[in-house]
């Protein structure tokens, strides 16, 4: 059974900075993509960055520039850098796989972004 664990959420004022990680259990995620998602409060989730296997990186167009996508494979973990944040950028966060295919999705971490 995979488990997820995020963490590294919080309060914070816009322009500001955080750092998400990921842990993945139960598994070696080296050979899969795996992607940050989020989801605010009445929208449904989106996925906002994804690392290939290859550590080639894609971004929805609302974070291009300001998040970076990282993976550490010897770690099993996933990062979000996330810079010069936006109050639109409120939700809660979740990493899975892309496409996903584990369906056992961790609780996540919420990210407030204050104006």
């Amino acid at each position: 059974q995979v488990q997820l664990v995020e963490s590294g959420g919080g309060l914070v004022q816009a322009g500001g900075s955080l750092r998400l990680s990921c842990a993945a259990s139960g598994t070696s995620f080296r050979t899969y993509n795996m992607g940050w998602y989020r989801q605010a409060p009445g929208k449904e989730r989106e996925l906002v960055a994804r690392i290939r296997s290859d550590r080639g990186t894609s971004y929805v167009d609302s974070v291009k520039g300001r998040f970076t996508i990282s993976r550490d494979n010897a770690r099993n973990t996933v990062y979000l850098q996330m810079n010069s944040l936006k109050p639109e950028d409120t939700a809660v966060y979740y990493c899975n796989t892309v496409p996903v295919v584990w369906s056992s999705w961790g609780q996540g971490t919420q990210v407030t972004v204050s104006s």
